[in-house]
């Protein structure tokens, strides 16, 4: 089972039943279903302020899909808007960074028409031209929606406005804006400390050569690339320095060539993209890989055996990649054309940098806790400008539950000592919630603060994970 503890949150008209005063509420929820959580999770009168997770048995064995790709569904949403015809995206995610990416393509003119219980949207392109010629949007702490849209808009004409929350007002993006300028856009940072809120002033994208820095986030270099096909002449970009997160901009091309626009990939540019239109088509989308990085960990975890269904070693996401890690660990991973299954043996540590699954670290971070000897990860400077500081925070939730960790600029070293459990912070991050949770299934007294944060991609995380281990 998982335990369930609800309270108010003050200052919130939809919660007025919970103002301060009430007592605390603790329920318990066993045999928890998609439905079940579904409805709570919607309801105004119910917030779940913390969980704490129950011992799994050990070893678990199962089967589970995740759901579609945040990546992919967010890159597919945008070309299709662009494109020249209706496309149908079939397995698309349903979660608040989808979500804020669909309510602000709407609200720049395009037509989408959602059948949530199908996971699958319908999308009327706009064939490169945006209605809207002034729009104010709001897109909570959506890092791709951000970018995506920020280089969208530059094909447009009018003024364009981007906010979100307190964090994403902190967020990078200035290299974005750079780029923008380069191509003839004017695009600021509204506070001048280069992050959001950002002010786009269209009068189309002008086109020629730009170089943007790849150091920071992969996402600046993949927007450019999916506006440029509808600049006024031909787009070439460059990447200054080292281009991290590599496989999502493989990703980006992958959607793109689905679309009718092939731009030769290369390490590191420059990237030619041609002139040209997307055309709808009926697209489908994989599972998340990175959501299936935390099923594989159960399995490593717990000495058990669990199968992802829907992804493949060939799979177009990067992160399918985290089963290298567990197999450098010490466990059996097999594959064939449509899933991939995870066998836990005993754990060693291991060293690895993982720049190119940058979204995987804190999954492998709780498996370490279970190793034999330490684990180090490295490459990662960028994750510390991401939802939260991924390498700082996760450190300190942590050594919570007893490990001993070794911060470093770009990464952290792992040394298992004896745990114990603990209420561990989210800082308003789905991967820090999931992940950490993780160690519950071993650890007896692990609490998850905010656990609603999963929102933000895996709407129901907890309720699969109780789901595979039986509870």
């Amino acid at each position: 089972m998982i335990q369930v503890g609800l309270c108010n949150r003050p200052g919130n008209s939809r919660h007025a039943a919970w103002q301060s005063g009430r007592s605390r509420i603790d329920w318990t929820i066993e045999g928890v279903d998609s439905k079940t959580v579904i409805e709570n999770r919607k309801s105004p009168r119910r917030v779940f302020d913390s969980i704490e997770i129950a011992l799994a048995p050990s070893p678990v064995r199962g089967r589970i899909r995740p759901p579609g790709s945040k990546s992919i569904t967010n890159r597919a949403l945008v070309c299709a808007a662009l494109a020249e015809g209706k496309s149908t995206l079939i397995g698309a995610l349903d979660s608040e960074d989808t979500q804020v990416m669909v309510a602000a393509l709407r609200s720049l003119g395009i037509k989408i028409d959602a059948d949530e219980p199908a996971s699958v949207l319908q999308v009327v392109g706009c064939g490169g031209i945006i209605s809207a010629d002034r729009a104010d949007l709001y897109i909570a702490n959506s890092g791709t929606s951000v970018r995506f849209l920020t280089a969208l808009a530059a094909i447009g004409c009018g003024r364009y406005r981007f906010h979100g929350t307190a964090r994403m007002h902190e967020r990078p993006i200035q290299d974005l804006l750079d780029g923008l300028g380069q191509l003839g856009v004017r695009a600021i940072s509204e506070s001048g400390i280069g992050c959001p809120p950002v002010i786009v002033e269209a009068n189309g994208l002008r086109g020629g050569n730009a170089t943007v820095r790849g150091d920071v986030s992969s996402q600046f270099l993949s927007g450019l690339l999916m506006a440029a096909p509808y600049a006024k002449q031909s787009v070439e970009l460059a990447v200054a320095g080292k281009l991290v997160s590599r496989p999502y901009v493989k990703l980006t091309l992958a959607v793109m060539r689905s679309f009718g626009i092939d731009v030769a990939d290369s390490d590191r540019g420059p990237f030619a993209i041609p002139l040209g239109h997307y055309r709808g088509c009926h697209y489908r989308i994989e599972p998340d890989a990175s959501a299936a990085s935390y099923f594989f960990a159960v399995a490593a975890i717990t000495g058990g055996e669990v199968t992802v269904e829907g992804l493949s070693r060939g799979s177009l996401q990067g992160d399918v990649e985290f089963v290298d890690c567990l197999e450098q660990m010490g466990c059996e991973v097999r594959d064939d054309a449509n899933s991939i299954t995870v066998v836990g043996r005993p754990l060693r540590g291991i060293e690895m940098n993982m720049n190119a699954i940058s979204d995987t670290v804190q999954t492998l971070a709780v498996v370490a806790l279970f190793a034999s000897g330490p684990t180090t990860i490295a490459g990662v400077a960028h994750n510390r400008h991401k939802e939260t500081d991924r390498i700082g925070n996760l450190a300190i939730e942590l050594r919570k539950l007893g490990a001993e960790v070794c911060e470093h600029e770009d990464g952290l070293t792992i040394s298992p000592r004896p745990l114990r459990g603990a209420k561990l912070a989210t800082y308003h991050d789905h991967r820090m919630a999931m992940s950490l949770a993780l160690a519950g299934l071993r650890v007896p007294g692990v609490v998850i603060d905010n656990p609603r944060c999963t929102e933000k991609t895996y709407p129901n995380f907890f309720s699969d994970l109780a789901r595979l281990v039986g509870k």
